[in-house]
């Protein structure tokens, strides 16, 4: 996951709507069942993905009322710990 693409990714979300990226995930995960693709290919998808998820995670917790920037931070925050784990 980069911190600079789920920002921007977030700020997708606050001009249009989250409703975009959930579309944009569902069709990426169903493009990863095509057989045709190489590993390299689904990795990089599976980094998008990653990344999009982020920014709807962040989305949310900005319109729980958390300001963005500490959105941003927390979430990968949370991320980072879940990796040492």
């Amino acid at each position: 996951m980069k911190l600079p693409v789920i920002k921007h990714l977030t700020e997708f979300i606050e001009q249009n709507d989250v409703d975009f990226v959930h579309e944009t995930i569902e069709t990426l995960e169903v493009l990863t069942e095509s057989s045709a693709l190489k590993d390299e290919e689904l990795d990089v998808i599976g980094e998008i993905i990653s990344n999009l998820y982020g920014a709807v995670e962040v989305d949310k917790l900005v319109k729980q009322g958390m300001p963005k920037t500490e959105a941003l931070n927390s979430f990968m925050k949370r991320v980072l710990g879940s990796i040492d784990k």
